[in-house]
């Protein structure tokens, strides 16, 4: 397994920095796309206040990914003079679309033809942190079989995870704006995102026919460049370079013990015997439940799948499941924050608080 992380780079009010560029280009000398930095690999992301911490080796164990991840975090601060607050969460709530760009280096002919089709400057493009889950395969029926149990978990997922309620300052009412802004940000090949949740796969063969597809309907508006694996952007892709499958619903949450905590939950519930929705409208119109409220639109049935999860983890895995269940009973990271500044906090007292926790790793 494996998790990668993105976080937005700010000054000490969190003002985004569109700088990892220089970052990058003083921590090794030029300015490339990745850094292998001790245990961890530092990347770049499409918006240049996003940096990526991944660890540099696939994990067998979640407390060992956790420590390399928080000993990478800690270096990075070192190396960079303590000058930047890092910050998680599914969106920059502060961010204004003014305040950062794309990256213009190595790969910025993939990015203007982006933004030549699909049009970058929007919050779904340059305002969007996720946590990705990559969950290894050995044979194509693992593959068909965690792919369409994850695409069933996509609506319980996006509630316990949703952590962006406020956007350029604003709550807006629902609790994963991240989702709402993504799943727009390509609706001229509408395809590419399908609306977030991906259809039930027969087959390895299904997949291939499936982003086939999205390949004929790029060529009609001249996006051959874009015609490569990377461009599928659903809720659940296959990797078949590194063999695994990549969750792309979470939310960044706000520190590093809560994105395992996370991982955890996800590698429980592949394992568990569960009875899930399959049908892709009935799971489309889940998902509208839980990115507008969040844990409140299936608490009953989040409190039944922990304790299925519960039942299959690994002792390691039991360790961080608590912390899950005290999301699903309390609320989600959007609505523990979205509370908070209705009990009369702003926003940046709210966001600096949350860029505190990721550097103490201290969850909500």
């Amino acid at each position: 397994m494996g998790t990668e992380h993105e976080y937005s780079v700010n000054d000490p009010e969190l003002a985004p920095l569109p700088i990892v560029d220089s970052i990058i280009g003083a921590l090794n000398g030029e300015i490339v796309n990745d850094l292998p930095f001790g245990d961890v690999i530092l990347g770049k992301e499409l918006q240049k206040n996003v940096i990526e911490f991944v660890p540099a080796v696939p994990q067998t164990s979640i407390a060992n990914m956790e420590r390399v991840l928080c000993d990478g975090m800690l270096r990075f601060h070192r190396a960079t003079g303590d000058r930047y607050a890092l910050m998680g969460l599914g969106m920059h709530p502060l961010l204004t679309l003014d305040q950062t760009s794309y990256w213009d280096h190595e790969d910025k002919e993939i990015y203007d033809e982006y933004n030549r089709l699909f049009d970058l400057r929007q919050h779904g493009w340059l305002n969007i942190q996720a946590l990705q889950v990559n969950v290894h395969y050995d044979a194509e029926e693992e593959m068909v079989r965690n792919f369409n149990r994850m695409r069933s978990l996509i609506p319980y997922l996006v509630a316990v995870t949703a952590s962006s309620p406020f956007v350029e300052g604003r709550a807006t009412g629902a609790m994963d704006n991240r989702l709402l802004y993504y799943r727009k940000n390509q609706e001229r090949v509408p395809l590419i995102c399908n609306n977030i949740v991906p259809e039930k796969l027969r087959s390895g063969k299904h997949h291939d026919e499936i982003i086939e597809s999205i390949f004929t309907e790029l060529r009609k508006i001249d996006g051959e460049a874009l015609c490569q694996e990377w461009i599928d952007s659903r809720g659940v892709i296959i990797r078949y370079h590194r063999q695994c499958l990549e969750l792309k619903v979470p939310d960044e949450q706000e520190c590093l013990r809560s994105d395992m905590a996370v991982t955890a939950f996800v590698l429980a519930l592949l394992r568990a015997d569960l009875d899930l929705e399959e049908d892709h409208d009935a799971l489309l119109e889940m998902n509208e439940a839980a990115i507008a409220k969040g844990t409140a639109a299936f608490r009953p049935e989040l409190l039944r799948l922990y304790e299925s999860a519960l039942r299959t983890a690994t002792a390691e895995e039991r360790a961080y499941l608590p912390l899950v269940r005290k999301r699903i009973e309390t609320g989600s990271l959007a609505e523990i924050m979205s509370r908070r500044v209705r009990g009369g906090e702003s926003v940046r007292d709210v966001a600096k608080d949350m860029a505190s926790r990721l550097r103490d790793n201290r969850p909500c």
